[in-house]
């Protein structure tokens, strides 16, 4: 599930904090990043438990309705299409899902409010009046409509952004909200993977698809650490006329990573390296920061391509 380029974005995220902090050891640092991967893992698992606590909410919310109706006598047809979702209820049954979220303490209570507001936005929606007032009945669309909560609702919405703050405090957990979409994309990719015929022992994703993703995030880490003050000398070099002190200190960071993949890690493609950090950099750091740590990078790859220091597998750019 945690791919290359949430490898590479925790990485840097470590290495800020290792940087910024001169008590940090590598070990430390370390440890807090596999905790990083931890916790995104974490929240895959929570935003998968969302589908039961919605769904456990809606029955609520219609069993109240009902009890109303006979108190005050008056007729309560409820339609149970959300609460009988045939994909909610493969969910509710998945084994590895109950496990985990019960060994980790993992549960919405504590955001219940946001939630409920979250609730009232999905039966405003028009996919979901769509869903409840269409006549077609089908497994598929039962899955569309789950699709459609995260893709139109749960991404970048306010309600969610609140509710992971507090369960980042009660459940002690760290980068949610700024994990919350790529994770997303994970929700989706599990959903699709559904049949009709799956039943509870339907695998969910695994934290890495292979060792080889936990080697690479560790090797890089202390790469960067290791080769600092060469990676920083490197960098001096390439700005030639650029004063260090008035580099972005994430944009730092950044290129110290970039140059520590680049130098150990030649089966990966240039182009793709190149690619990764440039889109970190567009994302975490300032405007100007791609452009800039570009003009690095191409400034460090020629002066030590000409020296045959750098060995690359693709050269061309």
């Amino acid at each position: 599930m945690i791919n290359r380029t949430l490898v590479r974005t925790k990485v840097i995220f470590a290495l800020f904090a290792y940087f910024t902090d001169g008590d940090k050891t590598r070990l430390s640092a370390e440890k807090e990043l596999l905790r990083s991967f931890s916790d995104t893992y974490n929240l895959y698992f929570l935003l998968l438990e969302l589908v039961n606590y919605l769904t456990s909410y809606a029955q609520q919310r219609q069993d109240e309705a009902q009890e109303k109706a006979v108190a005050m006598h008056q007729d309560y047809n409820a339609n149970p299409r959300f609460v009988n979702n045939r994909f909610a209820r493969q969910i509710f049954e998945n084994r590895t899902l109950r496990r985990y979220t019960e060994e980790h303490n993992l549960s919405w209570d504590s955001a219940h409010d946001s939630v409920a507001l979250l609730y009232k936005q999905m039966l405003d929606s028009q996919f979901y009046q769509d869903y409840m007032n269409s006549q077609e009945s089908s497994y598929e669309a039962d899955k569309a409509v789950w699709r459609k909560i995260y893709t139109q609702l749960v991404a970048d919405s306010e309600e969610m952004e609140t509710a992971l703050d507090e369960l980042e405090v009660v459940l002690d957990a760290r980068s949610w909200t700024s994990d919350v979409n790529i994770i997303l994309s994970f929700i989706i990719k599990t959903i699709k993977r559904f049949k009709p015929d799956s039943d509870a022992d339907q695998p969910l994703l695994e934290m890495f698809s292979s060792e080889e993703e936990v080697d690479f995030a560790k090797g890089l880490l202390r790469a960067t650490i290791e080769h600092s003050d060469e990676y920083e000398r490197m960098i001096e070099q390439a700005l030639q006329h650029w004063d260090k002190e008035r580099v972005a200190f994430m944009d730092m960071v950044i290129l110290k990573t970039a140059i520590a993949e680049l130098i150990n890690f030649p089966d990966i493609a240039l182009q793709v390296t190149l690619n990764e950090y440039l889109d970190i950099a567009h994302e975490y750091s300032t405007d100007n920061s791609p452009q800039f740590i570009n003009g690095v990078l191409d400034q460090i790859i020629k002066q030590q391509h000409n020296s045959n220091k750098l060995i690359y597998k693709q050269l061309k750019r």
